[in-house]
């Protein structure tokens, strides 16, 4: 069964928020380590129409955030629930997400960016096409964090 994608409900947004719990480092990534990202996931207008639920089987089972940054070009944010990570999903859920993208909007280039300590995530988007570019700094969490952006042309096939 492939996933569906649909807008984010505010009843879906309050769950990821604050019942998805991540263990060990990965709590980095749990909602509530930021109190600004926190606000701005939980507020429908500030989610608009660019959040979508990412469901299997009428199942919850993670989000994307579109950032239309050109005509040609998508920056996305995703999250998948915390139970299904680390268990060799990661590949069809990226998969699906970067499918739909390709033909709903027909970008040439997605990108996105990836706390740099994320080797298991970084090892998947590379599998899947997407090419480091730079690292830098982002404020989150109440600190400062190297990050990695990664870009996918999109007409080019994955290296998997």
């Amino acid at each position: 069964m492939s996933h569906t994608f649909h807008p984010l409900t505010q009843e879906q947004a309050e769950l990821i928020a604050f019942e998805w719990r991540y263990e060990g480092n990965y709590a980095f990534y749990n909602m509530d380590a930021d109190e600004e990202d926190l606000a701005l996931f939980l507020d429908a207008d500030e989610r608009g129409e660019t959040t979508f639920a990412i469901l299997d089987d009428d199942e919850l089972i993670g989000f994307v955030t579109l950032q239309f940054e050109s005509t040609d070009t998508i920056s996305i944010g995703l999250g998948m629930r915390p139970d299904l990570t680390g268990n060799g999903n990661g590949n069809r859920f990226l998969t699906s997400i970067l499918d739909w993208i390709e033909v709903t909007y027909k970008p040439c280039t997605i990108q996105l960016a990836v706390a740099t300590f994320n080797k298991r995530a970084i090892r998947l988007y590379e599998s899947l096409g997407f090419i480091p570019q730079k690292t830098f700094m982002q404020e989150t969490n109440g600190g400062v964090y190297p990050f990695l952006s990664m870009t996918r042309e999109q007409n080019e096939p994955p290296n998997a």
